[in-house]
């Protein structure tokens, strides 16, 4: 492991505690709960979209 590696490591621990303990933490899980439910919707959403696009194709004859 060279030294690059290692500074980055430990930078990452630093980030990912600052992240759980710091100012805004449980600010800043809630925006990241929010985010992947929005992320999910839109996902399910597309698919749904696709899906309906594709029914209509086949069935407008």
């Amino acid at each position: 492991m060279d030294v690059r590696e290692e500074f980055e490591g430990r930078v990452k621990k630093l980030e990912s505690f600052i992240e759980d303990k710091g100012f805004g933490s449980k600010q800043l899980k809630k925006a990241k709960k929010v985010q992947r439910s929005i992320n999910t919707v839109v996902f399910l959403g597309s698919i749904l979209t696709a899906a309906g696009i594709a029914i209509w194709a086949l069935n407008r004859d």
